[in-house]
């Protein structure tokens, strides 16, 4: 395979057996072990590694790195397997580094509103530690991932469109590098122009450059007041006119989600809601308790003046929370309708005033070509993702679905959007790449050969070598 380091399977033996040595019984050579840490859920090919090995420190990890490094054996961080483009598979073998087990929270800095965590610490798990302390952190992917996952991935969630993504909140990375240095990216200073931007190189860089072990992060005051609801509109279009508005108009949205009508049929069934079966907008606004309640004002104005609504809300937290799991469980409820389908899950993103456009070209394309493929998003930053489902052993519909999501993909190109807004590469969006970036792809060869020259930092992704 192009861009991966070929690596004898005498090599890896020798590293197997000195990983083993390190860290004994917390090495694992189980098949089932292997193959569960090199698939994620979607029909990206799964291909395991030849050993897990479950670290406890940074220190371990540097020692791990330093014995694959010397043997030029490839290394594939792992967190909690819940990556969407092939990040995690082992595509010539080699080692494992599961950091779940690293899950301590080390410092939470509530006057200056920062924390650093080790990277198996999950979003969940950080939120229940902070909850005592008034504040939290808010991005969130759906999934329970581990920050230090998505740190690598740059993700991003529901929140983006208020608090912005990884990238946004990410305030230093300990990272392990290719030769086994370990390196702290900035202090815990707002801001500084102090040098190149390791952080912001490093988040993003899906293991390909190093291991993150602990994370630094912004966090964020609970607000005194939150407001959630649901609005329907009769198009997807009114959907992404309405959000247009609010955004143009400077409405201070915490969280703004297009959900089609095929997903509210679904999520209606499998969270047993009663929601109109039509495109619906799911908001959320955090302020004052009168702030709160004035900007789902002005949005209920805005629905109305696009014939939609009503805008319906929820204030007390039980039924916001019950609301935002329908919404985060949205993927399982139109599994729950083709159970016996396998499903591409894809992402793309265009600037905010192309994003009806897009929509609707997918939409007719998924039409013409009989693909079941609900939409949902978050449509705030022009971000939306689309499910499609298919019979592997349907050769036609495998054809249609590969060739609906490749034009997705080029339209958004070509609207000057991107071809994941918060996916992530990994094996998946790897190809789009250099229609994307250009000779820009070239730099980030450069750079990885820079610092991972012999290639071992989870090879095969983003860069082919």
């Amino acid at each position: 395979m192009s861009g991966v380091v070929e690596t004898s399977k005498n090599n890896v033996s020798q590293a197997i057996a000195e990983i083993s040595e390190l860290l004994g019984d917390r090495l694992s050579v189980s098949l089932a072990v292997c193959e569960q840490h090199g698939d994620d859920p979607t029909w990206n090919p799964g291909m395991p590694p030849d050993a897990v090995a479950f670290v406890e420190s940074t220190e371990e990890v540097q020692k791990i790195v330093r014995i694959c490094a010397k043997y030029e054996t490839p290394i594939i961080p792992f967190g909690t397997g819940t990556s969407l483009e092939g990040h995690i598979s082992a595509v010539n073998g080699g080692i494992c580094v599961d950091l779940s087990k690293m899950d301590e929270i080390l410092e939470v800095n509530a006057e200056d509103l920062d924390c650093r965590v080790q990277a198996g610490v999950t979003r969940k798990q950080l939120n229940s530690y902070l909850r005592d302390t008034g504040l939290f952190f808010p991005i969130d992917p759906g999934a329970d991932a581990s920050l230090g996952g998505m740190a690598a991935t740059r993700a991003s969630g529901t929140n983006a469109v208020r608090y912005g993504t990884m990238r946004d909140n990410v305030l230093n990375l300990t990272v392990v590098m290719p030769d086994g240095e370990i390196v702290r990216t900035a202090s815990r200073a707002r801001k500084s122009s102090a040098g190149y931007d390791l952080t912001r190189l490093i988040v993003g860089s899906e293991g390909t450059l190093g291991i993150i072990t602990e994370v630094g992060l912004k966090l964020y005051g609970i607000p005194e007041s939150v407001v959630a609801g649901v609005c329907p509109f009769e198009t997807v279009d009114a959907c992404c006119q309405a959000t247009m508005m609010a955004i143009q108009m400077g409405l201070p949205v915490a969280r703004i989600e297009l959900v089609d009508a095929e997903h509210i049929k679904a999520i209606n069934e499998y969270s047993k809601l009663s929601l109109d079966v039509k495109p619906t907008l799911f908001l959320e606004f955090h302020g004052t308790k009168l702030g709160a309640r004035e900007q789902a004002d002005s949005f209920s104005e805005i629905a109305a003046d696009l014939g939609g609504g009503p805008f319906e809300t929820a204030t007390r937290e039980e039924d916001r929370a019950k609301l935002w799991q329908a919404r985060h469980d949205a993927f399982w409820a139109t599994v729950h309708v083709y159970p016996d389908k396998q499903r591409l899950s894809t992402d793309v993103c265009v600037p905010i005033s192309r994003l009806a456009e897009i929509v609707a070209l997918v939409q007719k394309d998924m039409q013409d070509n009989n693909i079941y493929g609900p939409i949902i998003g978050h449509v705030g930053d022009g971000n939306f993702h689309v499910i499609m489902f298919c019979d592997l052993d349907d050769r036609q519909e495998l054809a249609n679905v590969n060739a609906v999501c490749k034009r997705l993909v080029e339209n958004a190109i070509a609207m000057n959007g991107t071809c994941t807004g918060e996916h992530g590469v990994g094996l998946g969006k790897k190809k789009y790449l250099k229609a994307e970036h250009g000779a820009g792809l070239d730099v980030m060869a450069a750079l990885k050969r820079a610092i991972d020259p012999k290639n071992i930092m989870n090879p095969g992704k983003i860069i082919s070598l």
